[in-house]
């Protein structure tokens, strides 16, 4: 019997051990990106400029982070994304050329880039957004003006209006001027 109640003693003794170690030194559990857009029911572009995660981090994501990283990403109401900015194009590359790519050729975002996708359905992604391919809601994110300028925009790209810049510029052939530095020297050889 006092066996059995010595084996039980040390058990709960190390367990003790283990639970105070934790509490001591701070043990809690790591969540990575994917855990945390579970946690939250957000996509991880919810808080990160990048949608990847990592690198800079939106305004929420910064409160979120500020706050303990707890279960909820607080709301924003009547922030704007880009205020006084009434271009489409600008407007879209502040809020959809990271995921979209600068060009509309498609990067962690869906290509848009002769996507064909109308005019209605590019505003009620951008306003509700596509949470299962991790596209945030811009809802109350922009104002109305920003909201038709963007869309308009982004038509353009899906039906291949739009000219983006290119990816590289042609130059002319290099020419090279000058004098040699030294004469040349025979050397012997085979």
């Amino acid at each position: 019997m006092r066996r059995r109640f010595t084996i039980w003693a040390a058990a709960l003794a190390g367990t003790a051990v283990l639970i105070l170690t934790g509490i001591l030194f701070g043990e809690h559990t790591a969540y990575a990106l994917p855990e945390y857009a579970q946690r939250t029911n957000e996509s991880c572009a919810t808080c990160h400029v990048n949608p990847g995660g990592g690198g800079p981090r939106t305004m929420r994501g910064l409160i979120w982070a500020a706050k303990g990283k707890p279960d909820a990403v607080p709301e924003l109401p009547g922030v704007l994304l880009a205020p006084g900015v009434s271009n489409g194009e600008e407007l879209y590359q502040i809020a959809c050329s990271s995921c979209h790519g600068v060009y509309g050729e498609g990067m962690f975002g869906a290509a848009l880039l002769f996507s064909g996708v109308p005019e209605n359905k590019i505003r009620s992604n951008i306003a509700r957004g596509r949470i299962r391919s991790g596209m945030p809601s811009f809802d109350g994110k922009f104002t109305p003006e920003q909201l038709d300028a963007l869309v308009a925009f982004v038509s353009t790209l899906a039906s291949g209006e739009a000219t983006p810049a290119p990816n590289s510029y042609p130059l002319d052939s290099p020419r090279f001027q000058g004098a040699p530095q030294s004469t040349p020297m025979p050397s012997g050889g085979n």
